[in-house]
């Protein structure tokens, strides 16, 4: 079950034409992402695996998950929002049980971004479980 975020951001995508119009509104969606304090990025929130950097702090309240992302590259900025709108809220006990991949061909993203930045993505997703598993 994706969340009332992700379902937004999946209409939206239904909505657009093409991949262009689809990857601006990505990078539409990491600059409106609220930046991550630098006192924050640092090694022990650093995500291993991704081309370029990437810092995810997570903030578990009430045994919901969040987090907050950052990185140097905008499109990968978009991608960490896209991820918010999948995880975040969610409790943390079912954080393991999203089927992220799935989520992200529905949006296309799996047909569209370079091998390098799936795995980044990947790893992303691998961060954020070892984090909710963490705090349940």
């Amino acid at each position: 079950m994706a969340t009332a975020a992700f379902e937004d951001i999946a209409e939206t995508f239904d909505f657009l034409d093409d991949w262009e119009e689809r990857y601006r509104h990505v990078i539409e969606l990491g600059k409106a992402l609220p930046p991550l304090d630098p006192a924050f990025q640092v090694p022990a929130t650093k995500v291993d695996g991704c081309a370029s950097q990437v810092w995810i702090m997570p903030r578990i309240e009430d045994g919901r998950f969040d987090f907050q992302g950052e990185s140097d590259a905008m499109i990968v900025r978009g991608l960490i929002a896209v991820l918010h709108a999948l995880y975040s809220g969610l409790p943390v006990g079912e954080v393991e049980g999203v089927d992220a991949q799935a989520a992200l061909a529905r949006l296309g993203l799996d047909d569209h971004l370079s091998a390098q930045r799936s795995n980044g993505v990947r790893a992303m997703v691998q961060r954020i479980r070892q984090l909710a598993a963490a705090a349940s």
